[in-house]
């Protein structure tokens, strides 16, 4: 799992995958952060910057994760893999791990707002990390839906469109389940919403089970791709 690892992590940074999808993160978080926090006098926060770029994920995501298992089909250098030793299960941690690092790095720099903020005001930096680490997992909770999508077809531009697709309506289930007359079914709407387990941490709330769904998610989906996988494997 390693060298799968370590070669992946490689491939981001010897193309512009990994540049571009850290570079694009960063700086509409940067814009937000400046847009909030030279426009609001009395409240210091890296909170609502972290929420409101999550729109960027629909496009970001897609770019990072389509070619990960789908190119490999289409190359036909999958068949390598799935006749090595290494179990399918640690071929995709490795393909993921390798993901998630690039996106962690998005997220350390990230680190550093809050204390940039606490040198020019009072922000609560209880809440402003609470939020970035929901910020992470969400992240690799649409990192591990992306890894899934990729693993079901040899496109990589079907891979891209199908995540895209798959984040948009993910990004809108909560409205959709506001449109929804049945209290039941918008309420659980609501609970699916990303977005709106999100919003949870804006309110100086440290939402464990939001956590918890994120990872949820994440686990859920690196399963199945594995199963995806192993099902090409065995026919």
């Amino acid at each position: 799992m390693g060298a799968i690892y370590k070669r992946e992590l490689k491939s981001y940074f010897t193309s512009l995958t990994g540049y571009l999808f850290m570079a694009f993160i960063l700086f509409f978080i940067g814009l937000y952060f400046t847009s909030y926090n030279l426009s609001n006098y009395y409240v210091a926060s890296f909170t609502y910057p972290l929420y409101s770029v999550n729109f960027v994920f629909m496009i970001v995501i897609p770019i990072l994760t389509m070619r990960t298992l789908a190119e490999d089909r289409k190359s036909k250098t999958d068949q390598l893999l799935l006749t090595s030793p290494v179990s399918v299960t640690k071929i995709i941690l490795g393909k993921y791990l390798a993901m998630v690092s690039v996106y962690f790095l998005v997220c350390l720099i990230c680190a550093f707002g809050p204390l940039v903020l606490s040198q020019y005001g009072s922000p609560n930096l209880k809440t402003d990390y609470a939020m970035l680490l929901a910020f992470f997992l969400s992240g690799c909770a649409y990192l591990a839906i992306g890894l899934y999508i990729s693993s079901l077809t040899e496109s990589p531009v079907l891979a891209c469109i199908g995540t895209f697709g798959a984040l948009l309506i993910l990004y809108l289930i909560s409205d959709i389940g506001s449109l929804i007359p049945i209290d039941k079914v918008g309420a659980l709407f609501q609970n699916l919403s990303i977005q709106q387990r999100l919003m949870n941490f804006t309110g100086n709330l440290f939402d464990i089970s939001s956590l918890v769904y994120f990872l949820s998610i994440a686990g859920f989906f690196v399963f199945m791709s594995v199963q995806s996988v192993n099902k090409r494997r065995w026919h």
